[in-house]
């Protein structure tokens, strides 16, 4: 039985552990023909990507391994990942989202060491077989960059329909210059995100900690009803 819309994305999640299995091609190419349906403003369609996975992905993981322990020197993202003026509930949401993925790791705040390591995590793709490096025009606006999102959020229900799993991962954009070192992105496009592909371990903890939502009452206001 197809998975509906609904179970897809109640299902949906950012997956922090995968299985080695490997991610069929063909599937992969199902999935991205149908997200080409996904809607951008005056049919811009402005997202591009490469797809890595075996040989082109260990080159790429062994590369920014290589440069972890130079820590932040290492570091060259091409737009703030956070605006550093975050505040009120959403930076509470940001906390709250990772101190409960460290409490179901059992990592208490104190061991600084512990939760740099699995930060660090993000950059062998968690493990995953399969990543996708998404990359757009530098013209390119906020509203290009909200049609990319919705790419990718189609991207990401598709994949689920396919029994498959995923995690954005914009953390990729620390390395992005380890990234256009190993692949081929053009210098007039700036490097936007990672998503990791494949099957999650279930049994994982880090993939079973609740990630509540805000009530709708917070982010939606009806009128005229």
């Amino acid at each position: 039985m197809t998975m509906d819309v609904s179970e897809a994305v109640a299902s949906r999640r950012s997956i922090r552990n995968f299985l080695p299995d490997p991610v069929d091609q063909a599937v992969l190419q199902r999935v991205l023909e149908k997200a080409q349906r996904a809607p951008s403003g005056g049919n811009t369609q402005p997202w591009n990507a490469v797809v890595l996975a075996g040989e082109p992905l260990a080159r790429l993981l062994a590369a920014t391994a290589a440069v972890i322990p130079e820590g932040s020197k290492a570091h060259a993202p091409e737009y703030a990942i956070y605006p550093p003026e975050l505040d009120g509930a959403y930076a509470e949401r940001r906390f709250g989202v990772g101190e409960a993925m460290y409490a179901a790791l059992g990592i208490p705040r104190e061991d600084k060491k512990g939760r740099l390591s699995r930060f660090m995590a993000n950059f062998r793709a968690f493990d995953a077989p399969v990543l996708m490096l998404v990359h757009t025009p530098r013209y390119m606006g906020p509203p290009q960059w909200s049609d990319i999102g919705m790419w990718l959020q189609t991207v990401m229900l598709l994949l689920r329909e396919e029994g498959l799993d995923s995690c954005a991962q914009e953390a990729w954009a620390l390395y992005q210059k380890q990234i256009r070192a190993c692949v081929d992105i053009p210098e007039d496009h700036v490097f936007f995100c990672g998503l990791s592909i494949g099957k999650r371990d279930a049994a994982d903890p880090i993939n079973q900690f609740p990630v509540p939502r805000a009530p709708l009452s917070e982010a939606v206001r009806f009128e005229g009803f």
